[in-house]
């Protein structure tokens, strides 16, 4: 891009903001970065040194007078700030749009409502492997907390770019095209974005393939019905990988390229079944449960998809132990396993841990609700769940919700809500933190929301 002299602004300074305004500015456009928050101090400073306009606490009209806009994911299309620009006729593009622009590497993209952030772990671990014996570099970046504008320019044509996107992030996604992209799954989540409408959201989610081509590649979950409907209907320029745990519908058409025979995980070359790993080789503590075998699924698609050989991707497996958050072990205590799940933001993450969970469990839940629909999970509720402890804003709902399907306990505290679970918790049982809510009632992220619940685990007294 020649952005030498142009006039750029940059709404939002979170992470993402301040790393596109730095590459705008290093390419030479005149960058004026603005939020509606506060800034901190030591942020500031270095973008001014860097000849970096900054406002805070509110956008004046200079924002406008620009001849294009970055916005940050977190600015939802209803803004102000956003409706004032667009009828002002300037482009509004996101970071990964910009960062692209920059990227010489090639991209594999991943977006899905759940299993984003393990399948682009997964992903960078084994071209990491790869790259290590055939001289090129994986980046890991985006939705997963790096972001894209920072590593931009520093990737070669040789190097990998492992971008995790969410549907915020591919909606003013305009030229951006991965040489290979994936989608885990589309489910509820979101929706007071999309105006409550699941097509609005996967339509955001369906962008990370609007531009790819003959040379591309396309991998998506055939068990997902939106997908498996949508990608049956239509006629596409790229290659169509799908992967699935399920066999087709009696009389259906079996689809899956990449797929779990027995207790294999098994590729569908021209020639027959190639055998890649056996599931007992891979699943272990922290990395266990049909959702993350269908991660593998999807991970071991786009490494065929890039021609890795399968004894790379079985080296990575073996060695692999899960994501932090994401139903991770974290200590015995008195006989029941404690498991950090804080990631799981929405209902169909919460069935995935509850699923997962060998025998019964007391389950911690709640946080900021999302328009959940508990009742979905009800039946495995009452299969699995001895104690409920409903905790944040939502804590009412889920009594509610519950109740006569499994006893409930409502925690004015994380830190109760822990301590009430030791109480309970019996031998050879799992504490299962799993909120299936937002965190922004209680805590900065669910990061912050899954280190103090480790905290606390830590503080009991194990034996």
């Amino acid at each position: 891009m020649d952005l030498s002299g142009k006039k750029v602004s940059v709404i939002g300074a979170a992470k993402s903001g301040i790393a596109a305004a730095e590459l705008l500015r290093n390419a030479g456009a005149d960058v004026l970065l603005s939020d509606f928050g506060r800034i901190d101090e030591s942020d500031v400073q270095r973008l001014e040194h860097k000849k970096i306009t900054v406002e805070q606490e509110g956008h004046s009209e200079r924002v406008y007078d620009v001849d294009l806009c970055v916005i940050s994911p977190g600015i939802p299309p209803s803004a102000q700030v956003v409706k004032t620009m667009e009828s002002k006729g300037v482009q509004i593009v996101s970071e990964i749009e910009i960062a692209s622009r920059f990227c010489k590497a090639r991209v594999v993209g991943i977006t899905g409502t759940d299993g984003k952030t393990t399948t682009s772990t997964l992903i960078h671990r084994i071209l990491e492997a790869d790259g290590l014996r055939n001289g090129y570099r994986s980046f890991s970046v985006g939705n997963i907390g790096v972001p894209f504008s920072s590593l931009a320019t520093e990737m070669t044509p040789r190097d990998v770019a492992v971008v995790e996107l969410s549907s915020y992030q591919l909606e003013r996604c305009f030229t951006f095209r991965p040489d290979v992209a994936v989608i885990t799954n589309i489910t509820p989540d979101h929706l007071s974005r999309y105006e409550g409408d699941i097509y609005r959201y996967a339509a955001a989610k369906f962008r990370i393939y609007a531009n790819q081509g003959e040379a591309d590649t396309l991998i998506y979950n055939e068990d997902d019905p939106l997908l498996r409907e949508h990608f049956a209907g239509w006629e596409f320029p790229f290659s169509i990988v799908p992967f699935g745990l399920e066999p087709a519908p009696r009389g259906g058409v079996d689809r899956r390229v990449v797929l779990l025979d027995g207790e294999s995980v098994v590729v569908r070359t021209s020639t027959g079944k190639e055998e890649v790993i056996e599931v007992s080789e891979f699943l272990k503590n922290s990395f266990r449960g049909r959702h993350n075998i269908s991660n593998v699924l999807a991970a071991v698609a786009a490494a065929r998809a890039l021609g890795i050989a399968s004894e790379v991707v079985r080296s990575v497996l073996r060695e692999f132990k899960g994501v932090e958050h994401r139903q991770e072990f974290v200590m015995t205590v008195d006989g029941a396993s404690w498991v950090n799940d804080s990631k799981a933001t929405n209902i169909n993450a919460m069935r995935q841990a509850l699923e997962a969970v060998p025998g019964s469990c007391v389950l911690i839940a709640g946080g900021q609700d999302k328009g959940n629909d508990y009742s979905s999970i009800a039946g495995l509720v009452r299969e699995k769940v001895s104690l409920i402890i409903a905790m944040g804003e939502s804590k009412g709902k889920i009594t509610a919700a519950f109740e006569g399907i499994a006893p409930v306990k409502e925690a004015g505290s994380l830190s109760d809500a822990v301590s009430i679970a030791h109480e309970a918790s019996v031998s050879g049982e799992t504490v299962l933190f799993s909120p299936g809510c937002a965190s922004f009632d209680m805590f900065e992220n669910f990061e912050d929301r899954g280190a103090k619940f480790k905290q606390c685990v830590h503080q009991l007294q194990p034996c």
